[in-house]
Order: C-alpha cells, then structure tokens, then sequence
C-alpha cells in the first residue's frame, strides 16, 4: 500500500516514524510521498529539524526518496498513491477529507473528525457515495490500558460502572503552524483539540449521555475554552466527568493523562503510564498489557482495513466520531452558557 503524508507537525512526525517503523518491520506498505504547505519543513534539510529529528538514526532524516510537494491536490495527480493520511489542522480535515476520496484515495485522518456534525455528515455521505475509506485517528481507542478498560466494562467483571473521571492536561501549544491551535475557529481550542479525546472515549464507552454541564474558561486571547471540566449526565445516575487543561505552564510539568473508574466491585486507576485493578475482594493487581504503541496500532488497523474492507464496519464507526463531536458540540454551548445543562 503507497501512501501519501500530508503534513509534517507534531503528529505527522509521529505518523512518518511508525510509516518507517512498519517498512522495517516488513509489512506491505510504502511511504511515498511527503506534503506540507511550509516550504521549510521540505526544503534544504529544513524539513527535519525540530519535530522531526531523528531519535532512531540519531541525526536529520533523508527525504529525498521521497515525492515532495505543497500541494495535496498535486501530489495525489503525481504520484500512484493508494491513500493519504491527513495530518493537518482541524480546520482541513473535512475539506481535505472529501477532496482526497472524491479524487480516489482512501483517507486517514487525525482526530477530530472534523470542525462540526454537518462536515462531519458530508464526508460520511462521501465515504458512502465514492466507495473509498474513511477512518478517523481516536487513539485512544487503541490505547492498551484504555482496551482493557473497556473489556472490563464490556464483561460486567465488576458489575456496572457507577463513577468515571478522565483527566489530560499540559503545557500549553505554542508550535503549531501559524498558531492555529491557538485559534478558535481553526482548531476549537482545548476543548475540540485536546478534551475530545475523553469526549470521544466517554461516548465509546459509556454511550451518549442524556445532558452535559460544562465549565470552561478561555485564558489564551483568540484561543477557544482552554480549561474545560464536564458532567455527563445519565438516566441511570452515574457519575462521570472529564476535564482538560493547556495552560499548565509550570516549570517541568510536560503532560499528563489518567482515568479512575469505580465500578460496583472494584475499581481501576490509570496514571503514570499504569493500570492498576482494586477488587473489592482480593489483592490489587497489575494486568498485562500490550506492547504495541498504540499510533502503530491504529495505522495498523487502517492498512489491514485497506485490504479487507470487511474487517469492520467502517461507516459505523465514523457514525460514533460524528457523534463524539455531536457530543462536543452540546459541551460548548453549555461552556458558553456558563456551565447550564444542556440536553444532548
């Protein structure tokens, strides 16, 4: 499978590693091509200094193997390409989205979906209507501890879930191509950019909620809400929440996620990196994991889906995206109504 990287941030620098990654370990695909619309990122070397220095080879990476181009449109004209995976600002994904599969290319594409539930509706009705794949890069669905997470809820192996609480927050993100995560209507700040992946992971696990509260706050001028801090509300009265924060600039504080969930007969703890289960009866323990890094994961399940487009409902699951951002939506409306309850 040839594909075609268009852009070369802080994700796209994560992309293009696990791309050399797989071509190491031998599976069936090509990275082809490269496109960025800062000509420095592809120029003259310029290309990997920075975000995309090389850990693994200890020094600038080689890109003259590869196509090169500013142009997304050209580079999928040029090049014998199967798909492109857009690592772009949100702003782009659902334009980019649509544009690729109607030119025929099967799509990968950062999380979010896209800006709103129309973009997002418009690039199902394209999947459907252009016969091409679409799939939407929600990590957190291929994080181990998250998975295991599930498979608890799943199995009822504590009985239901009666609390949740999901915490991410950093430095703030000051990199980004002409600030645009700092820019409301280009990535939505916090709460569409970083929140949505607890979003996401609350609608994937627990289901819609039937109302949300949300605080928010906006620190940065010309940012979104950049803290967040949100109640799901749901008929069968559990409690769950999720907050974020960018602007934990303190000296060394660097990022952190974690989630507790307390259950009728247990409870489970994840943070530092490590998931440790509390029965009610019995020892705490820590379950084993997989290894996988969870970005290869996901890159993983899009070129086995590129093969066989039978191995999942692919349209169902841009369904649940579509939804998470359906979900984000009521959030910011409550956001902006100073925290009132809003059905969903």
């Amino acid at each position: 499978m040839k594909i075609g990287l268009v852009g070369l941030g802080a994700m796209g620098s994560t992309h293009y590693q696990h791309y050399l990654q797989m071509e190491k370990d031998g599976l069936e695909v090509e990275l082809v091509a490269l496109c960025d619309v800062d000509q420095k990122k592809l120029g003259a070397g310029e290309a990997t200094k920075g975000n995309l220095d090389s850990q693994s080879s200890g020094g600038t990476l080689d890109f003259s193997r590869y196509g090169l181009y500013h142009d997304m449109e050209e580079m999928i004209q040029k090049e014998d390409l199967d798909a492109v995976d857009l690592c772009i600002p949100t702003f782009l994904h659902g334009p980019c989205s649509i544009k690729a599969m109607e030119l025929g290319m099967h799509v990968f594409c950062e999380k979010p979906m896209a800006m709103d539930v129309d973009t997002c509706n418009q690039m199902i009705e394209t999947a459907k209507r252009t016969g091409k794949i679409l799939m939407i890069g929600h990590t957190l669905r291929y994080w181990p501890a998250y998975i295991e997470a599930k498979k608890y809820m799943d199995q009822k192996t504590f009985g239901e879930v009666i609390s949740g609480y999901f915490y991410r927050g950093g430095e703030t993100p000051i990199w980004s191509w002409e600030n645009w995560l700092l820019t409301k209507e280009r990535s939505g700040g916090c709460l569409l950019d970083q929140h949505i992946h607890d979003v996401d992971t609350v609608n994937w696990m627990f289901g819609f909620p039937s109302k949300v509260s949300t605080s928010g706050k906006n620190f940065f001028e010309g940012s979104g809400f950049d803290i967040v801090s949100t109640n799901y509300l749901y008929e069968d009265g559990k409690v769950i929440n999720a907050q974020d924060d960018w602007a934990l600039n303190g000296r060394g504080y660097g990022f952190k996620m974690l989630f507790r969930l307390n259950f009728e007969k247990g409870a489970m703890i994840f943070e530092n990196d490590l998931l440790t289960i509390y029965p009610n009866e019995g020892e705490a323990f820590v379950p084993e994991l997989s290894t996988v890094n969870p970005y290869y994961a996901e890159l993983m399940l899009f070129i086995s889906l590129l093969r066989n487009p039978a191995l999942f409902d692919y349209i169902e699951r841009l369904e649940s995206h579509r939804d998470t951002i359906r979900l984000a939506q009521a959030e910011l409306k409550s956001a902006e109504l100073s925290g009132a309850v809003v059905e969903v």
